[in-house]
This record gives structure tokens, sequence and C-alpha cells, in this order.
């Protein structure tokens, strides 16, 4: 690879075959979100080795691994090349914004899957279309989208909640707002947080709800393990290792009439610890099940005055 870290572009970069054309008519640049391979270097997009060599500048998560993949991929990097990652994101956005505006072409990648997924690139598009920049894609492999099609679990509604907070009050919390969420949720998590994540969503969710975890997609120890939460989170305490995405089915439809006084409490409980009061939570839980708010409240005072275990 010619181009190393912060150095100068070689030469002028041509256009590659079935590329899109440069910088738009008003002479200003053109950014490019490419997909890199999740695992499998074979994965990579056609069109990403064109571009690589076609880029003026290309901004990488890691530029170690980006010479690592344009020698797996046999291209010479042709332009400049810098580091964009979460630690100096803020401060080359304004750099990378301004060679867009002079009319170079950015190419973004990321250590694997598609930029801004969970992964550097959201501030550079946002700063492009601001200025008035045009911005592209090269689609490519994606984590997210490739779990869901192996977990076996409805794919037709989903949505992505990306990585967990880390602390575990935090994590809980945040599940819980998605307790009531039909679509199927996809999660990204680190493989020492994984058990204490399974376990919390067993307890949000309910320890039934099926999931899938999605291991190492893609790689030679790719593994795909299905069942109850409460099942999963048991496996995973004894130790899991490499990339992770862990798909979980969404809430089930149930009427009013189908719904447990426990449920209803939680279902206010959640509302509460989102910032609702308590008499507007009960409301809004009773409008949803179709439930006088009486049969609510009762079993709210009940749980309040049970006796504790």
């Amino acid at each position: 690879m010619t181009g190393s870290a912060d150095s100068s572009p070689d030469g002028t970069p041509g256009t590659p075959p079935g590329g899109t054309p440069g910088g738009s008519p008003d002479g200003t640049g053109t950014l490019v979100l490419a997909g890199t391979p999740i695992g499998d270097t074979a994965d990579a997009p056609p069109r990403l080795a064109a571009e690589l060599e076609r880029a003026d500048v290309v901004a990488a998560e890691d530029t170690r691994r980006l010479k690592r993949l344009a020698q797996a991929l046999g291209v010479t990097v042709g332009g400049r090349v810098v580091s964009y990652f979460e630690g100096n994101e803020s401060a080359r956005t304004p750099e990378l914004a301004d060679a867009l505006e002079g009319g170079a072409r950015v190419l973004l990648v990321t250590d694997a899957g598609m930029p801004s997924v969970s992964d550097p690139g959201y501030r550079l598009v946002a700063a492009a279309v601001e200025r008035g920049i045009r911005v592209t894609a090269v689609p490519g492999p994606s984590a997210v989208l490739t779990a869901l099609a192996l977990s076996g679990l409805p794919v037709d509604r989903f949505c992505f909640e990306g990585f967990l907070p880390r602390k575990a009050g935090e994590r809980l919390a945040r599940l819980r707002e998605a307790a009531e969420e039909r679509r199927t949720l996809v999660y990204f998590e680190a493989p020492h947080r994984l058990a204490d994540a399974l376990a919390a969503m067993a307890e949000a969710f309910g320890p039934e709800r099926r999931a899938a975890v999605c291991r190492e997609l893609t790689k030679t120890y790719e593994e795909v393990r299905r069942g109850p939460l409460k099942e999963l989170a048991a496996w995973a305490a004894e130790g899991v290792r490499g990339e992770i995405t862990v798909v979980v089915t969404g809430a089930p439809e149930r009427s009013g009439d189908e719904l447990d006084d426990d449920e209803l409490v939680r279902r206010v409980r959640v509302r509460e610890e989102a910032g609702e009061r308590r008499k507007e939570a009960i409301a809004a839980v009773a409008a949803d099940a179709g439930l006088q708010k009486r049969r609510v409240f009762d079993a709210v005072v009940a749980a309040k005055h049970a006796p504790q275990a």
C-alpha cells in the first residue's frame, strides 16, 4: 500500500469500472461510505477495491486493518490515508468536510460492516449533508442483516438497538423500555458482557422470550445459538468468545384479558422508570390494554402492599 497514515497521494485517481461519477457539478467532492467484510475477506464487494484505488482520501477506523484488507484484495490505496475512529471523530470531521468541499473524493471504511452502524461515520455524513456535499455508498456485508437472516426469528419488522449500556442499572432500564416492542430486536454485545446482558434481557423481557446469539458470523468458527433467553444466559455464563450479535423476538401481542396483575404492574413500572408519573402510567397501560383504569390501579396498589419475598 503506497499511502500511509496521513501521507500525501501519489497520483490522480481514475474512474473505476462501473464506478459512479466523481464530484458534484458545483465542484464539491463526494463522500463514499463503503461496507467491509465482517469476517470473510471474499465477501468484499467488487466496488470496494476500485474505490480504494480511486479515493483522494481514505478515512479508516484502523489504518492497520485497512492495510491488511488492501493487501488481501490485491489493491494499492492511491490516496492519503487518515485514521477516523471514536477518539478523533469529532476533531477530524471538519478537516474531512473541508476536503470534500474542496473537491476530494473521500472513502470512509470501518473495521467491519457499514460505517455509521455502531461505528464512526454519522458525524461526517451529517457534516457533508449540511454542506450540500454528495454522499453515496458501496453496499456491503452487515452483521445486523446477516444475524437476522440466520436467527430463525421474524424479520418482517425489526429495530436495531446497538450496544447496551455497560452499567447494570442503565442496561436493565434500557431493556425495560423495549420490553413491549413488538418488532424483532437486534443488539451488539461484547463477549465478556454477553452473559450479564442475556440475564438482564431475561429479567426485562421474560425468561421464555426466544432469541438467537450469533457469534463469529462468516468466520471459521461461526455459531448460532437459538432458544429461550434463560437457556442462552446459562450457556453464555460458561464463557463465549468472538464478535457477538443478539437477535430477540418482539413482545407478543396480547389482549387485556390475557394480562395478569404482575404484567400490568410491570408495564406501569417500566413507564415510571422512563419518567412518567404513576397516574399517567396507569392511564397509558390501561388504554394500551383496553382495560378500565381501576383494574390497573388496583393491581398496582395490591403489589405495593404485598409481602416481600
